[in-house]
């Protein structure tokens, strides 16, 4: 039993197999690739496609007929449609549009809220109270002194203070702050802990 793709099609009387003249037609599909592509390796690769498509589609080429041109043909289509496609394409070299479309995974949001309960957890209760109103509940200053029966200046003073302190107990540089990626922990953060501002 043969293998259906090893045996070649028959072909009309007194004419050759195209695939034995593709070799032939190498010098003039390279120098028509390197004026369009402009770079060595580029036109190589674009032959060697050009070779590989029209070897696969070799039933389609019509005996008789140029298959210089047929090759051409092929070698510039598969030019201008790998250029459409790269015009579509963003040029990301130094990987900056990819870091964007990158997600951190969910368990980080947890492990920081985890954290952040740990450090938080460790204020002095005037501290956590200041935090607790004006971060998370979201009173200005002055409600918060009239809610604990303390001067303005007070509040500020024990919210700046915890605010610090859970900085340095989270090990954060100035002005960095904790990320929450996942929904769920910043839900929690949102209506349950204080927010950092």
């Amino acid at each position: 039993m043969t293998d259906q793709k090893s045996v070649r099609p028959a072909r009309p009387e007194g004419h050759a197999d195209p695939r034995d003249e593709l070799v032939e037609h190498l010098p003039a599909l390279r120098a028509f690739a390197l004026s369009l592509t402009r770079d060595g390796s580029s036109a190589d690769d674009l032959v060697q496609d050009t070779i590989v498509k029209a070897w696969a589609n070799i039933e389609k080429f019509q005996p008789g007929t140029n298959l210089r041109a047929w090759l051409f043909t092929i070698l510039r289509n598969t030019f201008y449609s790998a250029r459409r496609k790269t015009r579509r394409e963003v040029n990301d070299t130094d990987g900056i549009h990819a870091a964007r479309q990158a997600t951190r995974p969910d368990h980080d949001g947890r492990l920081a809220l985890n954290d952040f309960r740990v450090a938080f957890e460790q204020l002095p209760d005037e501290q956590r109270e200041a935090l607790i109103l004006v971060g998370a509940s979201g009173f200005s200053y002055e409600e918060a002194a009239a809610m604990t029966g303390v001067a303005v200046g007070t509040v500020k003073s024990r919210a700046n203070r915890g605010r610090r302190r859970l900085a340095e107990l989270l090990h954060l540089e100035e002005g960095e702050e904790i990320e929450m990626t996942d929904r769920t922990t910043l839900a929690v953060m949102a209506l349950n802990t204080p927010i950092l501002r």
